[in-house]
């Protein structure tokens, strides 16, 4: 298998005290490799999205290690994690949350910009990610003007347009008909592949959950295998 880029080493995470703690990961374990998309599905309240969000960089464990291409997080100062988060990690959220003032290929160069490329570079890199999810043509067209489904397929150029190593994904079709999901989760996997990155997302459907390469679940406070 190819090198991790995602690793969790007994990973915990606790909620509240005394009598209302709620113990959502109990030295938990999860390797991600490079081009594998690794799908997430457990009931509402398992903890998914604490898991994504420290995965994210978004919040700490309380306990264990999250390795992000090879480099532990924990002890990162929040700058270090900041660092870290913009340049090796993608995020897409159930709402797309694109900027409405923008097309969506300045959308999706935003993130280039900021991280100091060149317009041209941005612009060219933008336009290759519309053109691999298929929605090249709608590149100056803003938010208000595209389609549920097209704007997630934004959302998800926008997030890999600095080369993550690691995507991730917290129900990205949550908002969308059967028809559009499957379109969007292939556009997905297809770009993890392609880009060689790190895929974890979570999600409901156990239809597009059945493609991923492997499934697992959060059971008590565990990150376990699953067969659906």
């Amino acid at each position: 298998m190819s090198k991790p880029h995602l690793r969790l080493s007994g990973v915990h995470r606790h909620f509240g005290e005394g009598e209302t703690l709620v113990r959502v990961l109990e030295a938990a374990d999860l390797t991600v490799a490079s081009g594998e998309l690794v799908a997430i599905v457990a009931p509402s309240g398992a903890g998914k999205s604490t898991l994504l969000h420290m995965c994210g960089l978004l919040e700490r464990p309380q306990g264990g290690e999250i390795e992000i291409t090879g480099t532990p997080t924990t002890k990162l100062s929040e700058r270090g994690r900041t660092l870290l988060r913009r340049s090796t990690i993608g995020y897409v959220y159930q709402f797309h949350h694109l900027l409405p003032e923008f097309s969506a290929v300045e959308n999706v160069s935003v993130p280039q910009l900021i991280a100091g490329k060149a317009p041209a570079a941005a612009n060219k890199r933008s336009m290759e990610l519309l053109e691999l999810l298929g929605v090249a043509h709608r590149a100056s067209h803003r938010p208000a003007e595209l389609s549920g489904g097209e704007q997630q397929r934004v959302a998800i150029a926008r997030a890999a347009a600095n080369h993550p190593k690691v995507i991730l994904a917290d129900e990205p079709t949550g908002n969308l008909d059967p028809a559009t999901s499957d379109l969007v989760f292939g556009a997905l996997q297809s770009l993890i592949r392609d880009e060689g990155a790190a895929g974890l997302i979570a999600t409901h459907n156990h239809d597009l959950a059945r493609r991923a390469d492997r499934i697992v679940t959060l059971k008590d406070g565990l990150v376990q295998p699953l067969t659906l």
